[in-house]
C-alpha cells in the first residue's frame, strides 16, 4: 500500500535529505528511509517466523523458544514473507518516483508492536508495518493507478519466481512454498477495491487491468493447488 500525503510541506528539504542509487532510473532514499526499511523488514519476518512456531508447537511458543528455536523458520520469513513485502512497497516507490513525486517508506512503530503482541500471544499475523509517503509530483487517476497496481504485479511475479523452488527439497522447497502462498495472498488482499487498498485506485482508473490482475492471481492459486497435488501442511520442520 502506499499513501499520498496532501497539504504544505518541506519539499526541498525532503529533497536534500535523499540520495541517489544509480541505474536506468535514479532512485532516490535516504538513511531514514533504509532504516525503517530495515526494521519494518526484521519485524514482519520474526512476526511470520513466531506465526510458523504456533503451527509447529500447536501452542504459544515459550520465551526460549522465540530464540532458540527461531533459525529455520526465521529464514523462511526473512526470504518470503520479509522479501514480499519490502519489494511490494518499494515497487510503489519506484513508480511514484517516475512520476516526479517523493515517495519514501515509513514505518508505523505502532503498528509493529501490536502486530508482534497478537502473533506472539493468539497467533494471529496481522501486518501493518508501514507505507510508502508519496508527496508532490503529477499525480492523476492514471498515475495513481498505476502507482497502486506495482504493488500487487510486484507480488506476482515473485510468486512466479518462486514457484521454481517447488520443484527442490527441504527448506528451499519450503522458502519456495511460503513464497507462492504469501505472494498470491498479498497481490489478492491488496487488490479489494476498497479503503484502504490498492485496487481501490486500480479499479478507479482501469477496470481492465483490475481484471486481468485479479484473474491472475487466482490461476496462480489453482495452479499452485494443482502442482503440490494434495493438502497443505503448516508445518515447516
Amino acid at each position: 500500500m502506499e499513501q499520498m500525503e496532501k497539504g504544505k510541506f518541506d519539499y526541498e528539504k525532503l529533497r536534500s535529505e535523499t540520495v541517489s542509487i544509480g541505474g536506468i532510473r535514479r532512485i532516490h532514499t535516504s538513511s531514514t528511509e533504509i532504516i525503517h526499511i530495515l526494521i519494518a523488514w526484521l519485524a514482519i519476518s520474526y512476526a511470520f517466523a513466531i506465526l510458523l512456531l504456533w503451527f509447529n508447537l500447536r501452542e504459544r511458543p515459550m520465551t526460549e523458544e522465540l530464540f532458540s528455536g527461531i533459525a529455520s523458520p526465521l529464514a523462511i520469513s526473512l526470504t518470503t514473507v520479509g522479501v514480499s513485502f519490502l519489494v511490494h512497497e518499494l515497487s510503489h516507490k519506484v513508480v511514484a518516483q517516475r512520476y516526479g513525486s517523493w515517495a519514501e517508506f515509513r514505518m508505523n512503530p505502532l503498528m509493529l508492536v501490536i502486530m508482534l503482541y497478537l502473533v506472539y500471544n493468539f497467533g494471529i499475523l496481522f501486518a501493518a508495518p508501514g507505507a510508502v509517503m508519496i508527496y508532490g509530483g503529477t499525480i492523476g487517476r492514471r498515475e495513481n493507478g498505476r502507482i497502486s497496481v506495482a504493488g500487487p504485479l510486484s507480488n506476482i511475479f515473485l510468486a512466479l519466481g518462486f514457484f521454481l523452488l517447488l520443484s527442490e527439497s527441504g527448506i528451499l522447497y519450503e522458502i519456495g512454498r511460503y513464497g507462492v502462498l504469501i505472494n498470491i495472498a498479498l497481490a489478492l488482499f491488496n487488490m479489494l477495491p476498497f479503503g484502504i487498498f490498492d485496487g481501490r485506485k486500480v479499479w478507479a482508473w482501469n477496470k481492465l487491468v483490475y481484471v486481468i490482475v485479479v484473474i491472475t492471481g487466482i490461476l496462480l492459486a489453482m495452479l499452485y493447488v494443482a502442482q503440490t497435488a494434495g493438502p497443505v501442511s503448516i508445518d515447516p520442520f
